[in-house]
Formats: C-alpha cells, sequence, structure tokens
C-alpha cells in the first residue's frame, strides 16, 4: 500500500494526465463542413419552431455548415417501440453523424415539447464504447405565443448538460412568434433575427474549436483504467 504525501491529493499518478498544450496543438485538423443535427418540437402545419429551425438551418449552411433538420413526424413515444424502428435509426444515426447540434422548442405550460423531449430521450447516452452526444456543441432556441420567457431554453441546457454536450452561453428565445415570420415562413429582420445569427455564428465557432479536440476535453480521470472496480 502506498503512503500519501501529505501535501499532495490523493490521486493515482499512473492514472492523472496534466493539461497538455501539445495534445490540443498536435491534434489534427479537420477539413470538412462542420455537420449539424437540428431539432424542432412541434408537429403543428405551421409550427413557428419549425420556422425558427429552417432559420437557422439557412444561417448554418451560408456560414459553410453541412446541416440536416431531423422531421419528427412518425417517431414514436420512447420505449414504445424497438429501438430498430426506421425513424428512431434515423435519429440515431444523425445524432451519431453530427459535430453539432440545434435544439428549438416552443414553450408549452411552462416547459420544453413533449415532442422535442421524446426525440432527446430517443438519443442515447452510450452505444457500445460510442457516446453519440458526448463533447458535441450545442445551442438553444425557443418560441413562445406570448411575452419572452426563458423556461424551454434553460431545461434543454440541463438536457445538454446531462447528454455531457457543450451547450455555447447565446442562446435565442423568440416572444410572440406570429409576429415575428411573414406568410411564407421567413423571419422578418429585427433584434430577434439578429440574435439567431448570433447564436448559430456562435455555435460554429464553438464545434469548429472543438471537434478536434473533444476526445481530448471529455477524457475524465474517473473512467481511465485502473479505477475503482
Amino acid at each position: 500500500m502506498s503512503t500519501l504525501h501529505p501535501d499532495l491529493p490523493n490521486i493515482d499518478p499512473a492514472r492523472f494526465k496534466a493539461p497538455s498544450h501539445e495534445a490540443l496543438q498536435g491534434a489534427a485538423r479537420s477539413t470538412h463542413a462542420p455537420r449539424f443535427l437540428l431539432l424542432y418540437g412541434s408537429l403543428r402545419e405551421r409550427s413557428y419552431s419549425k420556422l425558427l429551425t429552417l432559420e437557422a438551418a439557412r444561417l448554418l449552411q451560408a456560414m459553410g455548415g453541412d446541416v440536416r433538420v431531423f422531421d419528427p413526424t412518425g417517431l414514436p413515444l420512447p420505449d414504445s417501440v424497438p429501438d430498430s424502428h426506421p425513424k428512431v435509426q434515423e435519429l440515431r444515426d444523425l445524432a451519431q453523424w453530427a459535430e453539432g447540434m440545434v435544439w428549438c422548442s416552443p414553450e408549452g405550460h411552462g416547459a420544453m415539447t413533449g415532442i422535442l423531449k421524446a426525440q432527446i430521450d430517443w438519443i442515447p447516452l452510450s452505444v457500445g464504447s460510442v457516446r453519440p452526444t458526448q463533447g458535441k456543441t450545442l445551442a438553444v432556441m425557443e418560441v413562445s405565443g406570448g411575452s419572452q420567457s426563458f423556461n424551454a431554453v434553460n431545461q434543454m441546457r440541463i438536457l445538454g448538460r446531462w447528454m455531457r454536450m457543450i451547450t455555447i452561453p447565446n442562446q435565442s428565445s423568440v416572444a410572440k412568434a406570429f409576429m415575428e415570420f411573414d406568410e411564407a415562413g421567413r423571419m422578418r429582420p429585427s433584434a430577434y433575427y439578429e440574435r439567431v445569427v448570433d447564436v448559430m455564428e456562435e455555435l460554429v465557432k464553438f464545434t469548429l474549436l472543438t471537434r478536434d479536440v473533444s476526445g481530448y476535453l471529455v477524457d475524465r480521470y474517473s473512467e481511465r483504467p485502473g479505477g475503482q472496480p
């Protein structure tokens, strides 16, 4: 049994990795377009969360992103069918493909919708040794029919942390969303729109900065070989 030095922390030096500048500088830089998966939380024919998501998709594409928007129509409730269901597999494949995500929900009864939560619940924390969301970036947005609120984005931030994602600081909350889109479904110029631009720009930046070092960022002492049985 080893004797602890009174001035040193109780860690196993063989498992501990001090932050390394070389580890970051030596990472190979990806050259492909950053990959983004966008989820929205309403099935209404004129869904403002979908319209806002499509605006975000256009912005990400204009900023050089490779973008996929998942249509939740036909996605069963979590655990109601085997995970081999085609819509579940489509969602999981996209989650694994993506390097960053955007979650956009209406605020219903002071919370995100069950439709968005169901999509997130179908994405597992791990599939074998693969963690589909760990170390990936996330931006959160919400729309509401009344005054501005932050209940849905706050909930999504908690979920992002639980999914071990890098949730960016900026966020978007669009109040009275029915006034912010024209008849063609395009978002009108406004301070709300410029905030969406800011959020997407920040998401791209964080994704480019972290995607090649995400393995280093999520490498944890407690999960390395040699820990407690």
